[in-house]
């Protein structure tokens, strides 16, 4: 009896069977059409209790989950359902999902014809990176005359893990692997260097580099001819992730530490498609989760499992502990990506020795946010004095970001300052414009 539930349809046909006895009342002879609805209505409920009730596996039922959840991204949940009845059935799906989605009013609503299978799907939007615990699968089924229901429960107790978003994955190695064109509109450019990765033997032309001559192919063809060398593709690309207070600041569900994440694993596929080879590491009060730069089968996962579980520490980030770590760590020449977010130029200026001491040997980059409620004021229209002043305060802002810009250029640091929705494509286009100009 527990899996019994009367349905609002029953009290429905009570209160009607109530307001005709109110009336018999008045009109007698509606005394025995009230005693026959009153009956009937017991007797269809009966009929319906045996009907439900009398078979054991009325419906089958499977709760199709992907192996894990793309954080940040629409991740289908799909349902399939089975009528084994010999009637149609009306069907209601309260699936018990994860309490991290807050969804409480979870109904599906549908009808499925004896021997059929209903198959749909919903989407959730995972915000955090963990475990997500997955509940009943509850079922609530009753016939067309709809008095009651019975509950099926099945699959109980799903534990799925939340990654880094890796759903898009594909879709930025389609962009970034054109031939023509770079995901920013930038030229691929073809720049000869001399790396030990040799290319070709080629004619020697006016203005090759004599150094390049190869004695013996001359002598073979008797044509003088030089060796042709291309820049080494295997280049080292890091990224360092700010896991401070700072990293905390939420926008659109997710903080700046989940966009980071996300943009890394993004970042780190494209970097090992193209060849290169891809690195990251943590940092606050000290570095961690450090992952050493390379391109093999595994790096990619390797990545994504160190990326799984970093959560902020509200510390205040220590630069010159990174400073040190980077110096003794990276001993070749590397792209560095530095994930961070600086609101105010004399926070930058307490940070800059420590930025300069990294450019020096490497290629920085420094990747920090707009904040999207500012660029909605600067973008508005103000009517009010209060709207007048908000956005004053906005344009204070802003210009305050575009002398941290101007302050990392002048010591040749490379920026990307962007929204945070962005931040995927953005770094990827900055990487890309880097390695077709030959910067590194």
């Amino acid at each position: 009896m527990k899996n019994l539930y009367i349905n609002t349809r029953f009290f429905f046909a009570l209160i009607g069977v109530g307001i005709l006895y109110v009336f018999a009342f008045f009109f007698p002879f509606l005394m025995w059409l009230a005693h026959a609805v009153l009956l009937l209505s017991f007797l269809a409920a009966m009929v319906e209790y045996l009907l439900l009730f009398n078979e054991k596996n009325g419906i089958s039922a499977q709760r199709i989950l992907p192996e894990k959840l793309s954080n940040g991204d629409e991740n289908p949940v799909k349902v399939d359902i089975r009528n084994n009845y010999n009637f149609t059935l009306n069907v209601r799906v309260i699936d018990e999902i994860p309490f991290q989605f807050q969804k409480r009013d979870f109904l599906i609503e549908k009808q499925i014809e004896r021997g059929r299978n209903s198959y749909f799907q919903y989407i959730l939007e995972p915000k955090e990176r963990g475990e997500y615990s997955f509940g009943n699968l509850n079922i609530y089924v009753s016939s067309p005359v709809g008095f009651i229901s019975r509950r099926f429960t099945f699959q109980k107790d799903a534990l799925l893990p939340s990654y880094p978003s890796f759903i898009h994955l594909r879709k930025y190695e389609l962009m970034a692997l054109q031939s023509e064109f770079l995901l920013g509109g930038i030229k691929r450019i073809r720049k000869l260097g001399h790396t030990m990765e040799f290319e070709q033997i080629k004619e020697y032309v006016p203005g090759d580099d004599i150094r390049t001559i190869n004695w013996k192919a001359t002598s073979k063809t008797n044509r003088l001819m030089v060796n042709q060398f291309q820049d080494e593709k295997s280049q080292r690309i890091f990224m360092l992730i700010d896991t401070g207070r700072t990293m905390k600041m939420p926008f659109r569900g997710l903080s700046l530490l989940d966009y980071s994440i996300n943009a890394t694993m993004a970042l780190s596929h494209i970097i090992l498609k193209k060849g290169d080879r891809a690195g990251m590491m943590t940092f606050s009060k000290k570095t961690e989760n450090k992952i050493a730069a390379d391109n093999k089968s595994g790096q990619l996962r390797k990545i994504s499992e160190a990326l799984y579980n970093i959560k902020t520490d509200f510390f205040e980030s220590d630069f010159s502990r990174l400073y040190q770590d980077v110096k003794y760590t990276l001993n070749q020449r590397s792209l560095i990506l530095l994930f961070t977010n600086f609101e105010t130029l004399d926070g930058l200026n307490r940070q800059m020795k420590y930025l300069r001491g990294i450019a020096r040997n490497h290629l920085l980059v420094v990747v920090f946010f707009k904040n999207g409620e500012m660029q909605t004021l600067l973008n508005g229209n103000p009517e009010s004095m209060q709207e007048i002043y908000d956005e004053i305060v906005a344009e204070k802002f802003e210009f305050e970001k575009k002398l941290i810009i101007q302050e990392l250029r002048k010591y040749g640091i490379y920026t990307v300052y962007t929204l945070p929705e962005n931040l995927n494509v953005d770094v990827i286009n900055k990487y890309l414009e880097i390695k077709a100009r030959g910067i590194l």
